[in-house]
């Protein structure tokens, strides 16, 4: 078993230090907390390799709920 730091993770995964503390925290990422660091086991990385970059796009529902809010003068 090969432990990465969050740093190691994040050059591997091709992000940044705060994603990987993000995925942690999401516990979409296994960690183990050691003193004030995390440490990744480097398998894990497969469960998070394949996730889709980005920010989900809104759904309509949520667009029109936006448009009339700002029709009303952004107030909800």
């Amino acid at each position: 078993m090969n432990l990465l730091t969050t740093r190691e993770a994040a050059e591997r995964l091709g992000v940044t230090v705060t994603r990987v503390q993000q995925l942690i925290l999401a516990e979409r990422l296994p960690a183990e907390k050691k003193g004030r660091d995390y440490f990744i086991n480097e398998q894990d990385l497969k469960l998070v390799e394949d996730r889709k970059p980005g920010r989900p796009r809104k759904t309509m529902n949520v667009l029109s709920e936006e448009k009339a809010r700002r029709k009303r003068g952004g107030k909800t």
